[in-house]
């Protein structure tokens, strides 16, 4: 739902608007439905307006949300005969860098013994300033900070501590006390470094997504929406980060490996986001088991522009494609609507930088487009 209406549904909360001013939709110019379908779905069961009738039914690891999010895309699917040889795309962001390669890997891992007419047509996933491969991306956190000028030394060695703690305990699969590590280092960070939200070091104030709740507590939108007005809409729910707390420092890396070679893969980041981010990202992928990380290593980096201005870079080679998105931060389609809508567009249209390989020209400005 935050994805929806703060993001990059058709209709947005009126989220730059004024205290005094009234909560409004008012319609997104950067939305990713003006092409292609755009569903939804709260996940896992229990947040949003989802429902677990107990707490036990509340996933606690990536392969329950996977067939969850099968058996929920499946009977959407036969709603409309139409649906079942469109290709789906699968994306999501932060968390989702676990959700939307497990998805993936279970459609994929399922098609191999069904029948061609029996298939999930999955075309690729997206992931957006993932969490994937925890191990890795906690111990970038200090290097990430540092030169970006926002601890000192000092505190870089203190955070750097405090990473290996987390990672040490990932090791040992101790995975509790490696999440409350993993808690602690983000927490250190931002004692440090005074932010507003490590989601956007540029922001003097957190998101206000909160407004998306408020909006969603309004009965008359519950009814439109079809969701039961007996529930309380939370943003985020303790009983599923209760739930999965666990599951956080478990690596999905081998989902995506696969995934990789089965389809093709987008992963996009804010340039701002200090949770995960750019260097976060670039630090995993370096070590996946593909035969062309190597070759995706050594790609150009192409400068990304949307009617001739900077949007950001573009890294791509065979079916893995890297974003980084100038002016955003974790929350990319809030930041840079348009941007993102480009990026989407361009990615599953393989067209400008996302389409077939053009002759090596580093002084080229190559433009996106929209």
């Amino acid at each position: 739902m935050t994805g929806n209406f703060f993001e990059l549904g058709p209709w947005r909360v009126n989220f730059h608007k004024a205290k005094s001013d009234p909560l409004v939709l008012e319609p997104n110019s950067g939305s990713w439905n003006r092409l292609f379908g755009l569903l939804f779905l709260d996940n896992p069961i229990g947040t949003g307006f989802s429902i677990a009738s107990t707490p036990q039914e509340i996933p606690r690891d990536q392969y329950t949300v996977a067939t969850h999010l099968f058996a929920a895309i499946t009977s959407f699917i036969e709603l409309d005969p139409s649906f079942k040889f469109r290709p789906i795309y699968i994306t999501g962001e932060s968390y989702a860098g676990k959700y939307v390669p497990a998805i993936g890997y279970y459609i994929l891992k399922k098609n191999a013994g069904l029948a061609v007419s029996e298939q999930v047509n999955l075309a690729g996933v997206a992931i957006g300033n993932g969490l994937t491969d925890p191990i890795t991306q906690v111990a970038t956190h200090a290097v990430n900070a540092y030169f970006s000028g926002l601890i000192n030394e000092r505190q870089k060695s203190e955070l750097e501590k405090a990473q290996w703690e987390a990672v040490g305990l990932t090791k040992s699969k101790n995975w509790r006390e490696a999440t409350n590590a993993r808690n602690k280092v983000l927490h250190l960070l931002q004692n440090m470094t005074g932010l507003a939200t490590l989601y956007d070091f540029t922001r003097k104030v957190p998101y206000n997504s909160d407004l998306v709740t408020d909006f969603l507590q309004n009965n008359e939108v519950k009814k439109a929406l079809g969701a039961n007005e007996s529930i309380v809409f939370e943003e985020c729910s303790d009983a599923v980060g209760d739930a999965l707390h666990d599951d956080v420092m478990k690596s999905v890396k081998y989902m995506v490996e696969f995934l990789v070679k089965k389809s093709k893969v987008l992963l996009y980041q804010g340039h701002f986001d200090l949770r995960d981010g750019v260097v976060s990202t670039e630090t995993w992928v370096k070590t996946m088991d593909w035969e062309g990380v190597g070759n995706f290593s050594v790609a150009g980096r192409k400068v990304w522009k949307i009617n001739k201005a900077l949007a950001g870079f573009v890294q791509k080679w065979g079916s893995l494609s890297q974003v980084v998105v100038l002016g955003a931060g974790h929350l990319v389609p809030t930041d840079q609507s348009l941007s993102s809508q480009a990026m989407i567009e361009d990615w599953v249209l393989e067209r400008g930088l996302f389409g077939h390989p053009q002759e090596e020209d580093l002084s080229s400005n190559f433009q996106g487009a929209l």
